[in-house]
């Protein structure tokens, strides 16, 4: 509950926040021939506002997701390095339920390593207690490894959520900017139509939002992409994490288990 609050909260204050850059922007406060971004969006047609407002719209989405997976990353990070020492020398001690009991602490609600490691200590805990459900010592193990398995499979997804929405909004924003760009330019050769010549008068709003189109699809894409390949360059990161502890966790069972 606590972290889908903060996704929220980090989205719309990263809204508001790209929203004051973007309107105190040079390049955006100021049009083609002088005209401001009021002036030309009075100048522009139904289409070109709508596909001015989905750019808008996906840059403070990507944004908001960006900042928020940062934030929830760099937690998952800290506390993970806090954790490994701490439940490793439980383990080694043998104390199995003062390391579940830390697994399980808000202290490291947001890392990925605990959640994968209070899985397969509550499930060995429970196999212990229960006499094992009359298995023998390889079905106990492979139950306990099935269980870090669907922890690992639930955390990656957990960690994965609104990445590849940041990939989505990359690779179409430019063709939603490339479509307000035609519709700007439909616009400018009606304007030499209804004119009945080619001066600049006739062609220069709508050659202006077309280009300005063309801007924001770029603008709302280029920091997208940016933010998605360094989102999975974590997220790999973090995967090889939990690997590792898995690997570590199971030598760990079989020993104890010899």
């Amino acid at each position: 509950m606590e972290v889908t609050k903060a996704r929220h909260i980090g989205r719309i204050a990263c809204a508001g926040f790209w929203m004051t850059v973007l309107a105190s922007s040079p390049a955006f406060a100021q049009g083609a021939g002088g005209l401001s971004v009021i002036e030309l969006f009075q100048t522009m047609g139904t289409t070109a506002i709508l596909v001015a407002i989905v750019l808008f719209i996906m840059s403070f989405w990507s944004i908001g997701v960006a900042i928020e997976r940062i934030y929830t990353f760099n937690k998952a990070r800290t506390q993970s390095r806090l954790f490994a020492p701490q439940v490793a020398k439980h383990l080694k001690d043998g104390r199995l339920k003062e390391a579940i009991a830390l697994s399980g602490t808000k202290d490291f609600r947001y890392s990925h390593l605990a959640k994968v490691v209070l899985a397969g200590l509550q499930e060995y805990q429970f196999q212990q207690e229960s006499g094992g459900a009359a298995l023998n010592r390889e079905d106990v193990l492979d139950t306990v490894r099935r269980s870090i398995q669907r922890a690992t499979a639930l955390t990656a997804s957990d960690l994965k959520k609104g990445v590849s929405s940041l990939a989505t909004i990359g690779s179409t924003a430019p063709f939603v900017g490339l479509l307000g760009t035609v519709v700007g330019v439909i616009n400018a050769f009606t304007g030499i139509a209804t004119v009945g010549g080619a001066g600049i008068g006739a062609v220069s709003a709508g050659i202006a939002e077309a280009l300005i189109e063309t801007a924001l699809g770029l603008f709302v894409a280029i920091p997208a992409v940016w933010f998605y390949n360094y989102l999975s360059g974590r997220l790999e990161y973090f995967n090889v994490e939990m690997d590792n502890s898995t690997s570590e966790l199971v030598d760990y069972f079989i020993r104890k288990t010899a």
